[in-house]
């Protein structure tokens, strides 16, 4: 009964159609799509996720470069294979035949089969179908695009859309629950390249289905808005639910750790499916975080989930922190020579339940994700594009694609950030510049970098001890201390008052007469970076313009 029940809707919002009038609504145009709007609002429209929508284009045709054409040529070169004479050359018909382009000029069967669409795209949430029209018009390659919304208001301004595009040869209206949507495509063994996840809160629903119909070395695109959860103070109890872990509730990197959470949401949800994910990009962008995976069956790299899983202890007082990974893994030999990789439990805990810096309390967070965020030649291959096939006139957001994957780009892998702003404070002294504490923690020979996440932020190798060791020391060296006049129960007097920071088990100085402010390569690589005036919000293109309510 449910299912003639959604034939009959379908049917009824899905029939051919000729081109709408576009004079009884208002028409919004992005990138090279055009969207019927009508005045009530009755369709989900958000305009700021402008940025979202070009990234994402940008992101598939990176994909398509460095994964998808790559593998089609895998499987191309495995049919022909099959069609190998006895004597181990291909058959005339597969080698030497050639073909007519139309124009007089003759095409390489291999050549023109390279150029063929294949690419099949999802958009499990589609609304307006303004993502999917988008991606008709501006990703080449691309064969099936399935835009599937549950609303029956959505579905018919979908059609209404696809019409007043003329891409209905692409762009396939579907009306359906997502998730028996992606179940049922999984009993019929279709699957898709790419995935596109971008509901109005949380995600949690529907990453199980997609992660079972979805290609191998395929893409998802994964949103998640409920910041207020996944980053907010508010609701452990929601996040644990939701994510399965907890967030850094009221620390400066809480928002990295609210992708870190999404991610392994998603890498464990793959696992059971002897899956693997690779995060090729992680953004946590205004009001909302994306994340981009390759998904690929591979139980050997299901493995190391374990060692690529970490909780988080952090202080509640000066805000330090310490991870500890949930496994361990080191190679072995044999008898013969042969290496292999040993897993086991890890040791633990790193700390003790009182914050051996301010004496404040560890609290628990995680567990959550611990690999690297990025892949830095994804990342190469975005930019590029970006820089050299799109334009301004299209592409309103090109120049804070460039300026966040720039940031991206240039992050170390070492999880979390501070900043100085909230270290200064706790010490109750002026806030050094950057490229002061850049400088300082590069003579210990520390890396340190920026982070897209957080503006003034610092990403860096260095324990918390070596970072409480600098700051002291720029304190002292500049007279700042005013310990006579600090509360001596709060945290800065007693990291200030703390003889133990910097020292070994000997009470030995660990650093020496190396630290030294002065400027050096490190920190005029931080200073090129800042002077590049990167783009990172979103500028308004309209009054009034910003995150809108869901439509009732």
């Amino acid at each position: 009964m449910i299912k003639a029940a959604i034939n009959r809707v379908r049917n009824r919002f899905l029939r051919p159609a000729s081109k709408p009038s576009a004079e009884k609504f208002n028409v919004v145009t992005e990138g090279k799509g055009h969207i019927l709007f009508p005045e009530k609002e009755t369709v989900f429209y958000n305009p700021i996720q402008q940025f979202n929508r070009d990234l994402s284009v940008t992101c598939i045709k990176a994909w398509d470069n460095l994964y998808g054409q790559p593998k089609q040529e895998q499987i191309r070169a495995r049919k022909h294979s099959k069609k190998r004479g006895p004597e181990g050359r291909l058959q005339e018909s597969a080698k030497k035949r050639k073909l007519s382009d139309g124009s007089g000029e003759i095409v390489d069967q291999q050549q023109q089969q390279q150029q063929r669409p294949y690419i099949r795209i999802l958009e499990a949430l589609s609304a307006t179908g303004l993502r999917a029209i988008r991606y008709a018009h501006e990703i080449p390659h691309v064969k099936e695009i399935v835009a599937n919304d549950l609303l029956p208001a959505a579905v018919e301004a979908i059609q209404r859309n696809v019409d007043h595009n003329e891409v209905g040869d692409i762009v396939k209206p579907n009306i359906d629950d997502a998730n028996v949507l992606m179940y049922r495509n999984k009993a019929q063994r279709k699957r898709y390249h790419i995935i596109d996840l971008d509901p109005y809160g949380t995600v949690t629903p529907f990453v199980d289905a997609a992660l079972q119909n979805i290609e191998d070395d395929g893409l998802m695109l994964v949103t998640c808005t409920d910041l207020s959860v996944l980053a907010g103070s508010g609701y452990p109890e929601k996040c644990f639910a939701l994510y399965g872990g907890v967030n850094m509730a009221g620390h400066d990197a809480t928002h990295e750790s609210a992708l870190r959470l999404v991610l392994n949401l998603l890498g464990q949800s793959a696992a059971k499916y002897r899956k693997s994910i690779e995060p090729v990009l992680s953004l946590s962008i205004d009001f909302y975080v994306r994340v981009f995976v390759k998904v690929k069956t591979n139980p050997l790299e299901v493995k190391n989930l374990q060692s690529n899983t970490m909780i988080t202890y952090m202080c509640s007082g000066c805000g330090a922190y310490h991870n500890q990974r949930l496994g361990r893994q080191s190679e072995r030999s044999t008898k013969k020579g042969n290496t292999f990789v040993k897993y086991s439990l890890a040791q633990g805990p790193p700390v003790d339940q009182k914050c051996p810096y301010c004496g404040g309390a560890h609290h628990l967070t995680g567990p959550m994700y611990a690999g690297p965020l990025h892949n830095k030649q994804f990342i190469e291959e975005v930019l590029r594009i970006n820089r050299e096939e799109h334009t301004d006139d299209v592409y309103k957001t090109r120049k804070r694609i460039e300026g966040m994957l720039t940031l991206a780009q240039n992050e170390l892998e070492t999880p979390f950030y501070f900043t100085p702003n909230r270290v200064s404070s706790i010490l109750k002294f002026q806030v050094p510049s950057l490229k002061t504490v850049v400088a300082g923690l590069g003579s210990l020979g520390f890396r340190t970098s920026l982070t897209h996440a957080q503006p003034s932020s610092l990403k860096t190798d260095a324990p918390w001890d070596a970072i409480w060791y600098t700051m002291k020391r720029y304190c002292e060296d500049n007279q700042l201390s005013k310990l006579d006049k600090m509360n001596p129960n709060s945290f800065g007097y007693k990291i200030l008052a703390n003889d133990a920071i910097g020292r070994d088990a000997k009470g030995n100085d660990k650093h020496g007469d190396k630290l030294d402010f002065s400027p050096n390569e490190q920190s005029a690589q931080i200073e090129a970076l800042r002077k590049l005036k990167i783009v990172r919000f979103q500028e308004n293109p309209e009054r009034n313009w910003g995150p809108k309510s869901r439509p009732t």
